[in-house]
């Protein structure tokens, strides 16, 4: 019988003003998307999508000082198809949450597959411009 261990390293407080910084400009983005742009479908509906794992991850390094980055955005897609398949169950209402209050628009309310795609590609951005970044540090060390 196989045992499987899970490491958990832990993660040390470390609070880091670039990332909190672009956590608010994210955050007034996916507010200006909710509320000045909710009428252009792709935006509302796609762009928001994959903007919120971005926020998620910079919300994190914010305040945690991380280095495994790849697992920090798995971990951040699971958590996200994870929120969307409990709006498949209406998680949201049988929580008690009302239609309209802050916990009910921040859960959701409808599940779709076109959202965890959203999701995925936002962690494929994040994952690329994390692999550009490490590759441009690279080059520095070089010269």
């Amino acid at each position: 019988m196989p045992i499987f261990i899970i490491r958990f390293k832990v993660m040390k407080l470390k609070f880091n003003l670039k990332y909190f910084l672009f956590t608010i400009v994210i955050f007034l983005t996916e507010i200006l998307i909710a509320t000045r742009l909710k009428d252009i479908f792709v935006v509302r509906a796609y762009l928001g999508d994959v903007i919120v794992v971005i926020l998620l991850y910079t919300f994190i390094k914010s305040f945690f000082k991380i280095t495994d980055n790849g697992k920090l955005i798995l971990g951040i897609l699971i958590f996200s198809c994870l929120i969307e398949f409990a709006q498949y169950f209406t998680i949201a209402e049988k929580l008690g949450f009302q239609p309209g209050s802050i916990m009910y628009i921040v859960i959701g309310n409808s599940f779709s597959w076109v959202d965890i795609l959203c999701y995925t590609v936002g962690c494929f951005i994040l994952f690329f411009l994390i692999k550009i970044k490490s590759v441009s540090f690279m080059e520095q060390d070089r010269k």
